[in-house]
């Protein structure tokens, strides 16, 4: 025996199977980069908002040319009190509604990622040949 489908059954799964798309689209979706301003004194800058997550998340930035990341924290969650850049041993306290510089050069090409104290807001600073 066929079990009846009603029409609210069909809804609640079609609205679920939209959400599951748009999360993987979040997650793992193709983001664009900001390329990193280059000042007068030749160190490339960029400004991070810190509010549950970084924004932007992808930074573009040239080997072997200094790098100042801006991050400026505009919320008081827990998560987000502290920058990590593991690849570049840099760890910072990010105090809430003040903006905190990072500064490193980045003396090979690559992937590098960055994120959270905890582990969930996460970003990525890639490093191309100048």
């Amino acid at each position: 025996m066929l079990a009846r489908v009603d029409a609210a059954e069909i809804v609640v799964l079609i609205g679920a199977l939209v959400l599951i798309v748009l999360i993987l689209w979040y997650f793992f979706g193709e983001r664009e980069g900001t390329v990193a301003a280059e000042t007068e004194e030749g160190v490339q800058e960029v400004q991070i908002t810190v509010k549950g997550g970084y924004d932007p998340d992808l930074i573009v930035v040239k080997r072997g040319r200094p790098v100042r990341l801006d991050f400026y924290r505009d919320e008081t969650a827990s998560c987000s009190e502290e920058v990590v850049f593991p690849d570049f041993g840099i760890a910072r306290s990010l105090p809430a509604f003040k903006t905190t510089p990072v500064e490193f050069t980045p003396e090979k090409t690559g992937e590098f990622d960055f994120r959270c104290g905890m582990n969930m807001l996460r970003g990525k600073v890639v490093v191309e040949d100048a």
